[in-house]
């Protein structure tokens, strides 16, 4: 699966009646489990794209604080976002700040916008479908690809870190984002 069907399929889960989550489950329940293993690991790579300090920050911001699961909620979130903010977003977070849930979130005082952690395991929902709700043999089975593939994912560097507490540094690599979620200092 290269990443425009991947995409395609995001993009039409989030046009659904359903919530983008369930509907995306359902997408890929109906591919066969190799297809879905193939959307696991594009996910992967796409997640891995936004792995950085950066929009670690946005997600600080935006959430009013943010754990290591909670980044990778986020990750998914922006990914269910569609390819067109997700791109925005990689490109430089700050552009988060356009996004209507984001300044309905900074006016609400700080409701998570865009953390979205069941999107992560839709192709984990999916295959189990197709194996009866056996919950390990998707585990299994994904396993088992990554020790055969070599890592596609940007890998460890996560560009430079910095103080997500100083709202100094947050204003200078966040400014429009920190005018919305910071106090006025």
């Amino acid at each position: 699966m290269n990443l425009d069907e991947f995409w395609s399929i995001v993009e039409s889960a989030r046009t659904d009646a359903k919530p983008t989550d369930e509907a995306l489950v359902d997408r890929l329940a109906a591919l066969s489990m190799n297809e879905i293993l193939d959307f696991h690991e594009r996910f992967n790579e796409v997640e891995g794209a936004v792995n950085r300090w950066d929009v670690w920050a946005a997600a600080y911001l935006i959430g009013g604080g943010c754990s290591d699961d909670s980044f990778s909620d986020f990750r998914a979130g922006l990914i269910a976002l569609g390819h067109g903010w997700f791109e925005r977003a990689a490109q430089s977070p700050d552009n988060l700040a356009d996004h209507p849930a984001v300044i309905e979130a900074a006016a609400q005082g700080g409701d998570p916008a865009i953390f979205y952690e069941e999107v992560q395991f839709a192709a984990d929902a999916a295959y189990e479908r197709h194996t009866d709700g056996d919950v390990d043999a998707f585990y299994e089975a994904s396993a088992a690809r990554e020790e055969a593939v070599v890592d596609q994912v940007a890998g460890d560097d996560m560009g430079e870190d910095f103080d997500f507490d100083d709202d100094a540094q947050m204003r200078q690599r966040l400014p429009r984002l920190a005018a919305l979620f910071l106090p006025a200092g």
